[in-house]
């Protein structure tokens, strides 16, 4: 099975659509297999203390205006849904409160993702396994009780799931990585086990490729110059073309294991061992 590679636009539109077209373009052209966004009510997600408070941003001199300048709505969601159908790439968006899950019910995504932040938010949980989509579950900052939970309401949802390894620092050390996690997590919840990725550069990534994930996931932006706290941990264009590409190799150079001669070593075999016979 190949792994499933997702572009994450998140939220490095800045609010724009025609810097989402922009990067569905990207990954279109890089291979990715769909693109993802967040969605917020922000009056749910933040307090009005939060909102009210300062931070200079584009859009003003509020969080509350900040926040708001990176939410895209429905004719947004509608334009970015034509035009992946258009560009044949599935997209979908990971929701951080139960108002954005239920907006998010109108488009036609076949996927729903839980962020880390929300893995123990329980009543979202069970609104996204009810759906029945196939979801991915990001697992930074969790314990093992907190991704059991999640495991066992999609588990008695009959909701089919995999869980992504994720340390949620922007941008992740190496030394953070720990991708031996990759594989304790899919034998401790017997499942499909993916790769979100925070980390600058490609090499931890194409290590997660080689240790059997069944997804993966990776932040893209147009530069990483531009606004926005994601932006360090993100991908350029070029990068997510080379990391796809190099993900389908390290596919395809994995085997199944098995030893054998191969037909191409019968000849060289016979040349460097004629002084044997």
């Amino acid at each position: 099975m190949a792994i499933f590679i997702v572009a994450e636009i998140g939220i490095n539109h800045n609010g724009n659509v025609d810097t989402c077209k922009e990067l569905i373009d990207v990954a279109v052209s890089a291979g990715c297999d769909a693109v993802k966004f967040q969605k917020r009510d922000i009056n749910k997600v933040y307090t009005k203390e939060f909102l009210d408070s300062s931070r200079d941003s584009p859009w003003g001199t509020t969080q509350r205006e900040q926040k708001l300048g990176l939410e895209l709505g429905v004719d947004e969601y509608s334009q970015i849904e034509q035009y992946c159908i258009d560009k044949n790439i599935e997209w979908f968006a990971s929701a951080w409160d139960l108002n954005s899950q239920e907006f998010l019910q109108q488009f036609n995504c076949k996927h729903n993702k839980v962020a880390s932040a929300m893995i123990v938010y329980e009543d979202l949980l069970k609104m996204i396994a009810k759906e029945g989509k196939h979801t991915f579950i990001s697992t930074g900052m969790t314990k093992y009780s907190d991704i059991q939970k999640a495991v066992d309401i999609f588990t008695e949802a009959g909701c089919s799931f995999e869980l992504m390894h994720t340390v949620s620092t922007y941008p992740m050390k190496d030394d953070d990585a720990n991708l031996n996690m990759i594989k304790t997590l899919g034998e401790k919840f017997n499942c499909n086990v993916g790769y979100s990725g925070h980390e600058v550069g490609l090499a931890i990534s194409h290590a997660a490729a080689a240790l059997g994930i069944t997804s993966l996931e990776r932040h893209i932006t147009v530069n990483r110059s531009m606004y926005g706290s994601d932006q360090p941990a993100s991908v350029e264009p070029n990068g997510i073309r080379l990391l796809v590409g190099a993900v389908r190799k390290i596919e395809k150079a994995m085997g199944d294991g098995i030893k054998r001669v191969i037909d191409a070593e019968a000849p060289v075999a016979a040349n460097l061992r004629q002084h044997l016979d």
